[in-house]
């Protein structure tokens, strides 16, 4: 800058218009160089007459760029000096040079980018990682580049997965974080993709995955995820982890398990799960969803099946249940098994010592509330915990099914 002011105020024929320049901002896209494209529209506006750059790299390392707008401010009767190559764009001589060596100079940011590339993919190779822990929550980076917990950050991590091995829905954990004013990453909004990524990433067990994604267009400079296209680099045990191992796979287990349930009842990927019951009622005619209306003018809140709808011959026959009828079914299936306590106890350690990380937690769920004895009032919470679902058979006929496995048949008159 200090040598174009110099340059431009020696000479008694030029006056500074203005120097435009881009630090650290990459040649091979205009899209953010917000100081090319403040100089272009200059150009446009009648405020510069000609343009001095050092060479054609600096003005642009992509051909279609260098000849777009070198053509463009052309047609505007503006000129392009490139000091390193003395090329004047106005010289009928000018374009031919011009063009090939811009594609020189394209060819160059390849290079670059293959060069630059092949490091990166080689510190792979070795386990060093490439991390920007300002992309995800958990974690900081110490001198060595080393992960190492946020503290502040981890509490929001931990409770995150908490409530979701709680039964909680990601509408709902996203909801709680808003409400409770909870900074999200890069004080983000709480949204449920967000959620449900840091539910998915396994620096949070300590595990690092590298190259996840990678860059497809060196000119565009897109990321896009790998799903096999280059290498994967693991590395377990890489760093502290925040939440323990069987806990994190205990968690994509049950992503897998949401997400079949999900297709094979037929919701929206999202749910707000206010309530307990919320997405959790089935129709035992044609295995959609029940969903609960406003309440009437007396209170009486009701279900009705999703198959209902769009009302015609081939609408499903599902009954309109009441919640109270819900409520009771759920209530007398759990005493039952409160009541043969000692027999699911016996299945809940076997589930312990051979199921698997999920089988593993929902025995242990299953066992502490247990110990809490009978209920007599439905609490939103414990359902969420341990109900997988109801499916109604008729107005009287339920069938209750929880998360460990068991089922309970259950009449309520």
């Amino acid at each position: 800058m200090q040598y174009y002011t110099q340059y431009i105020n020696n000479k008694p024929e030029y006056e500074m218009a203005g120097i435009y320049a881009d630090e650290a901002i990459t040649g091979t896209s205009t899209r953010k160089r917000d100081g090319f494209n403040r100089m272009i529209e200059d150009c446009d506006n009648g405020k510069i007459d000609y343009v001095i750059t050092k060479s054609i790299s600096r003005f642009a390392r992509n051909t279609q760029d260098c000849l777009k707008y070198s053509r463009h401010l052309k047609s505007l009767g503006i000129g392009i000096y490139f000091e390193k190559e003395n090329i004047n764009t106005l010289d009928a001589s000018g374009e031919l040079l011009f063009t090939i060596l811009s594609s020189l100079a394209q060819e160059e940011s390849r290079n670059i980018s293959e060069n630059s590339k092949w490091g990166i993919r080689h510190g792979f190779k070795n386990g060093k990682p490439l991390i920007n822990t300002t992309s995800f929550m958990g974690y900081d980076k110490d001198e060595n580049g080393k992960l190492v917990i946020n503290k502040e950050q981890a509490k929001i991590v931990r409770r995150i997965y908490t409530r979701f091995l709680e039964g909680a829905p990601i509408a709902l954990i996203c909801r709680e974080l808003r409400d409770d004013k909870v900074r999200g990453i890069n004080n983000g909004t709480w949204a449920c993709a967000v959620v449900r990524a840091m539910l998915e990433n396994e620096k949070h067990c300590g595990d690092l995955l590298m190259q996840k994604t990678y860059c497809e267009d060196y000119l565009s400079k897109k990321q896009v995820k790998n799903y096999g296209e280059v290498d994967q680099y693991f590395v377990e045990n890489d760093h502290e982890a925040i939440i323990p191992k069987d806990e994190w796979l205990a968690v994509q287990l049950e992503l897998q398990r949401r997400e079949k349930y999900r297709n094979e009842v037929g919701f929206l990927k999202y749910y707000s799960g206010l309530g307990g019951f919320s997405r959790k009622v089935v129709c035992g005619c044609c295995g959609k969803i029940y969903t609960r209306r406003n309440a009437d003018t007396n209170g009486n809140k009701k279900w009705f099946c999703e198959g209902k709808k769009n009302p015609s011959k081939d609408s499903c026959k599902g009954p309109l249940v009441e919640e109270e009828r819900l409520n009771k079914a759920f209530i007398i299936a759990w005493n039952t098994i409160v009541q043969e306590k000692d027999p699911n106890i016996l299945k809940w350690d076997e589930q312990i010592v051979e199921g698997d990380p999920l089988q593993r937690l929902r025995a242990r769920q299953m066992k502490m509330m247990v110990e809490e004895g009978n209920i007599s009032e439905v609490v939103p919470e414990h359902v969420m915990l341990v109900l997988e679902r109801i499916v109604v058979h008729s107005k009287e006929h339920f069938e209750v099914r929880f998360l460990d496995g068991t089922v309970k048949n259950v009449c309520v008159g």
